[in-house]
């Protein structure tokens, strides 16, 4: 089931446009599934084989409420609880919305379904595709392994009718549910979501997409290519021709972030389909992305290396916690788990090589950690004469990489 996710800046036109990507899809004999969380152009509703999902972030907050309150309530005798219509929605709550929505589009049977995402603004859709990832993190710590097998003998005990259902066992058996969701979820990967940025042809635009495209980089993820609304063709006089020339200028630079397609634009808003469809062409669907991060051998240990097109030195942070691996820039963070070699070492170099550019990636060196490898194995390594990982590589990343426990 692929997916489509549109972003760009405010003003870009990005609803608009994967209105028009939603509307082709259904042009051309497949089912195809709409969800956004502005109001979309009148003409995709219009399009036959198109269903438009509307997000409301905070009537859906109260319809989730509205059905878990009444549960917490008996569950929890004398809790006072607000009615829907006075609960506050927490931060976040949009992306989680759209998340839910996405959840709840069919798949299995429907495999020529396409989905288009209208994830809004390029800070909210760095958020979205975060959100998957966040939720396993905060999942695993505070339900591990050892507390799931708990919680599975407690709510059995519950079903028997030995202990009496409280507030805690409400949340346990929302786990399961939230588990389902996130299994269904690709966004990171870029084998099943295409990520189009949107953007107009100013000289701002391709500072704001350079860091989108490093905070997607940071979850897996890239831009498949830039949707630029350009300015038709005839105009005359100095404004026109000044425009132009920035316009030029413009795509020119866009296009070091991302294969860029222009998009005529129009003197007014497409009124029905077939004039939404006419804005694009048929866009590249998902297509596999370089494989995810695995340590290569190199002298003196390994070397795990992250793809971070266009981080900037001052925007990079590597932290080790436990068996995870946290990089964090351009304001986004992804916890990576370690393989069962990468455990067993210490870091002892984090760099950022070819920095600012579309090469630009973050070089980690691992070496054994004496106190979890046999002797026989350090020896070995030893007897190689090998070099540090780290020397030569690039510009240090930080100070704080070594093992917290």
């Amino acid at each position: 089931m692929p997916t489509l996710l549109f972003t760009g800046p405010g003003g870009a036109g990005t609803t608009t446009l994967a209105a028009a990507a939603a509307v082709r899809a259904a042009r051309a004999g497949r089912r195809a599934v709409l969800v956004t969380g502005q109001r979309p152009p009148s003409g995709a509703a219009e399009q036959p084989g198109l269903d438009v999902v509307r997000v409301d972030p905070q009537a859906d907050f109260g319809t989730f409420w509205a059905g878990r309150a009444g549960e917490l309530s008996g569950a929890a005798p004398g809790l006072a609880l607000p009615p829907a219509t006075s609960v506050v929605p927490l931060p976040g709550t949009g992306e989680l919305a759209l998340l839910a929505a996405l959840g709840r589009v069919p798949d299995g049977a429907h495999t020529d379904t396409d989905v288009v995402v209208d994830a809004g603004p390029l800070a909210a859709a760095a958020a979205l595709v975060a959100l998957p990832g966040a939720l396993r993190w905060w999942l695993e710590q505070a339900l591990p392994t050892r507390v799931r097998v708990l919680a599975a003998v407690r709510t059995a005990a519950v079903r028997a009718g030995t202990l009496r259902r409280g507030a805690a066992d409400l949340v346990l058996e929302a786990v399961p549910e939230l588990e389902a969701l996130l299994q269904r979820q690709a966004l990171t990967d870029p084998g099943a979501t295409a990520v189009w940025l949107v953007a107009l042809p100013r000289p701002a635009a391709a500072a704001d997409l350079r860091r989108a495209a490093t905070a997607l980089a940071v979850h897996g993820q890239r831009p498949a290519g830039v949707l630029v609304r350009v300015l038709p063709e005839g105009g005359a006089g100095d404004w026109w021709t000044a425009r132009l020339g920035e316009q030029e200028a413009a795509l020119a630079t866009l296009a070091g972030v991302a294969p860029v397609h222009t998009v005529p634009e129009t003197a007014s808003a497409p009124e029905d389909a077939g004039a939404l469809a006419a804005l694009l062409p048929d866009l590249p669907g998902p297509s596999a992305g370089p494989a995810a991060p695995a340590p290569e051998r190199v002298e003196g240990g390994w070397r795990l290396t992250v793809p971070l097109p266009f981080a900037e030195r001052e925007d990079v942070q590597l932290t080790r916690w436990e068996d995870e691996l946290v990089v964090t820039a351009a304001g986004a963070r992804r916890s990576l788990r370690l393989d069962a070699l990468l455990r067993r070492c210490v870091v002892t170099a984090g760099t950022l090589a070819a920095a600012g550019t579309g090469a630009a990636r973050l070089e980690v060196g691992f070496a054994a950690d004496p106190e979890l490898w046999p002797a026989d194995l350090l020896a070995a390594q030893a007897g190689n004469g090998s070099e540090d990982v780290g020397e030569g590589i690039g510009e240090d990343v930080g100070e704080d990489i070594g093992r917290t426990r």
